[in-house]
């Protein structure tokens, strides 16, 4: 199988679904001839032209209120924000607009479309450059929530989410981009919005982890297993809808549970997952489920060392490891 990198398996399935599909379009700042900040569209343009690659003045609650419209006339775009931070000027249309179209209409109307955002720290952005803000639109009925963290999860969770008939926002962790490498099947696969995946398995305790924090809790599960520790991983892939299947079985196997992301945990991800293993298998536990997240900050710092202190790493997340298994 080829490998890809990360940014590789985002821009190749762009390309597949714009082939297959006229309807598909992808616009934003800079996606043209630069090929966007990250070059997540690089070429494309050259191939299907500035009607189906379109760059967009800097204005997010264009670019979305832009991409409402089209798909609700039949057209399935894809819209590039430049970085997560930037897409508080979106908001309003993706809560009020995009998210409630298929409600409000009775199921009448509904918005095919996509939001793709780079986010997460760890690459020396500063606070506005750094965010992660998968918590806020997870909250909000009517909205699917993607983040993969392989190249081969990209390749079928962005296909998916183009084909989905349901607004889909879709966060890339930049630190990803071309760190992350990995073998990816050629062919046209998909995988369902809505599905979590074990990537490492093990009995002594459970962990759960998305994005980039996913590879440190797979370098912790290393670390561990030389103490003895055998520590199952699972990528939840989809904040909502979240798998709630396997999240409890994962939980209940081994009674410990720790949930590890970048960011903060008053109200973040970790709670939900926390409070639904609490609520369908506490008795099936052994010990508190544990969360390891960013620190209750207003934003990411810009200093070196301040950032270091800031984001996760697998030596953080073993230590958090050794806690919950010593309980």
């Amino acid at each position: 199988m080829p490998v890809m990198q990360f940014i590789e398996a985002v821009r190749e399935t762009l390309r597949d679904e714009m082939r297959r599909d006229e309807r598909v379009f992808v616009m934003g700042e800079d996606v043209g001839r630069r090929g966007g900040v990250f070059r997540a569209t690089q070429g494309l343009i050259d191939e299907f032209g500035e009607e189906r690659v379109i760059d967009t003045p800097l204005t997010e609650s264009a670019i979305v209120g832009v991409g409402i419209g089209a798909a609700l006339t039949g057209m399935r775009p894809v819209c590039e924000i430049q970085f997560a931070d930037f897409i508080w000027p979106a908001m309003n249309q993706i809560i009020s607009e995009a998210a409630r179209m298929r409600y409000r209409s009775n199921g009448d109307w509904f918005v095919p479309m996509v939001i793709r955002a780079p986010f997460g720290g760890g690459v020396h952005g500063g606070l506005y450059h750094s965010q992660s803000v998968e918590a806020h639109f997870a909250h909000s009925p009517g909205l699917k929530i993607v983040v993969p963290s392989t190249p081969y999860d990209v390749r079928g969770l962005l296909r998916s989410a183009i084909r989905d008939d349901d607004p889909v926002l879709f966060f890339e962790h930049k630190g990803l981009y071309r760190a992350a490498r990995g073998e990816v099947p050629e062919g046209d696969y998909t995988i369902p919005i809505g599905k979590a995946d074990v990537k490492r398995d093990g009995t002594d305790i459970t962990v759960f982890s998305y994005g980039k924090t996913l590879h440190f809790c797979l370098e912790a599960a290393e670390q561990v297993a030389h103490e003895g520790i055998s520590a199952m991983v699972v990528d939840l892939r989809s904040l909502r809808p979240l798998d709630e299947e396997t999240i409890l079985r994962a939980a209940a196997r081994t009674g410990k549970v720790l949930i590890v992301h970048e960011d903060n945990a008053f109200m973040g991800i970790g709670a939900e997952v926390a409070a639904l293993i609490a609520e369908r298998v506490l008795f099936e536990l052994d010990a508190p489920v544990m969360r390891l997240c960013g620190p209750e900050i207003p934003a990411m710092p810009y200093s070196a060392p301040l950032e270091k202190a800031y984001m996760l790493s697998p030596e953080k997340v073993a230590a958090k490891m050794r806690e919950l298994a010593a309980f």
